[in-house]
């Protein structure tokens, strides 16, 4: 046998050797994932835990042990000098797939926070205040782990390494120009984190930003999207809701109170109209039974102001309540009290100043003058403007 066949015979044990010590650490791997899966999902149907989560840890776990598993198996397979290739193609596939199992992990920890802390009930202020701050602190650690990844990944690389100490020098130089450029991608990021941990906004929370009514339906690092009452989305910078004045209706609850409001007759009858008023909201289930106060608040101008507080349990329940209200107020009037309903009254007169005078004495008034005030010049005036004599005087 000759040299290169002899070195064929080599190649082709070592890469037999190799490939079935890969093929018995993938073996090991899915047996070994099978069955730690078995486990974990039996312990997470007793503990509760959401079955999709669990479901999305299974991959990124799997391709973690089957990495590392035949990572082993090359090297147990190759000679000391052949290691160096292989092991940073692998060092970088290990990476890969911790970074994917670790995301996953932060997103199956969040999964269980939240399934905690329930948005279905009527006050849920501690549960927005919750999903606010663990969406912010998963978005923040799956960037942290990306970065992480790609700087290990960068590191595997030995020109990589000897460029870093050159980097360093400059590194006070480029943060300076970075952070001018970045300015407000940075101010973005810092009001994103201070909205998460200050409660000024949560999930959910109804709000009025930028003359616009709406919920407040995802908060990011740089922006926060509100869901506006037409089904329009409302993306503001979160710089917007720490320099600029905003209205949250549900702060502290989200019990709410509003006003309906009517221009009215003098004729009302203020207290047959506050017996309708309870009469309708016994007819209701909008109505949290708070508040419900009726009051003239104004009377000026031809019209008396009716001003009615009304309460409910959230906003969208308490618009429901005045526009029924309201309905059921004008059909009251309408039928059993309509001269309360508003009217505009005109009152005519006469102004003595201005009423015309009788034209005859206008008339004998106007020719005097034409000729002054005196007696000759009122005979002048008769002869002038009197009637003509048809007969000659002798």
């Amino acid at each position: 046998m000759d040299l290169y066949s002899l070195w064929i015979d080599i190649i082709g044990t070592t890469w037999s050797r190799i490939l079935f010590d890969v093929a018995v650490g993938v073996v090991v791997a899915l047996a070994a994932s099978l069955v730690l899966g078995v486990v974990f999902g039996a312990v997470a149907r007793r503990r509760g835990w959401p079955a999709g989560s669990v479901q999305r840890l299974r991959w990124p776990f799997r391709a973690v042990l089957v990495v590392l598993l035949a990572w082993a198996g090359f090297d147990a397979s190759l000679l000391t000098m052949q290691r160096g290739a292989w092991d940073e193609v692998l060092a970088i596939l290990a990476i890969l797939a911790g970074a994917w199992f670790a995301a996953r992990v932060v997103s199956f920890l969040v999964d269980i926070g939240l399934d905690r802390y329930r948005m279905d009930v009527v006050d849920n202020r501690v549960a927005r205040r919750v999903r606010t701050q663990i969406l912010v602190i998963r978005r923040l650690a799956v960037a942290v782990i990306v970065v992480v990844a790609l700087a290990s990944i960068l590191l595997t690389f030995p020109p990589a390494r000897a460029a870093g100490a050159s980097l360093l020098a400059s590194a006070g130089i480029v943060s300076i120009i970075a952070g001018v450029a970045a300015q407000s991608t940075l101010g973005n990021v810092i009001a994103g984190v201070q909205l998460a941990f200050s409660g000024a906004i949560r999930v959910d929370d109804v709000v009025v930003a930028d003359g616009q009514w709406g919920r407040i339906e995802e908060i990011t690092l740089t922006y926060v999207v509100v869901h506006v009452w037409d089904d329009r989305r409302l993306v503001l910078p979160s710089t917007y809701f720490t320099t600029t004045p905003f209205e949250n209706w549900t702060r502290t609850s989200s019990q709410l109170m509003q006003a309906v409001e009517f221009d009215l007759d003098f004729r009302v009858d203020p207290q047959g109209m506050r017996d309708a008023l309870h009469e309708i909201l016994g007819r209701t289930t909008l109505w949290d039974g708070r508040t419900a106060v009726l009051q003239v608040t104004d009377a000026i101008g031809g019209y008396v102001h009716v001003r009615i507080l009304l309460t409910a349990v959230d906003a969208g329940t308490l618009f429901d309540l005045r526009c029924f209200v309201r309905e059921e107020l004008i059909r009251w009037l309408q039928r059993t009290s309509p001269e309360a309903l508003p009217r505009t009254r005109l009152v005519l007169t006469r102004d003595r100043d201005s009423v015309a005078e009788d034209p005859a004495a206008a008339g004998e008034r106007g020719d005097r003058e034409l000729f002054g005030g005196s007696a000759e010049a009122d005979r002048r005036g008769r002869n002038f403007t009197g009637p003509v004599s048809t007969t000659a005087e002798e």
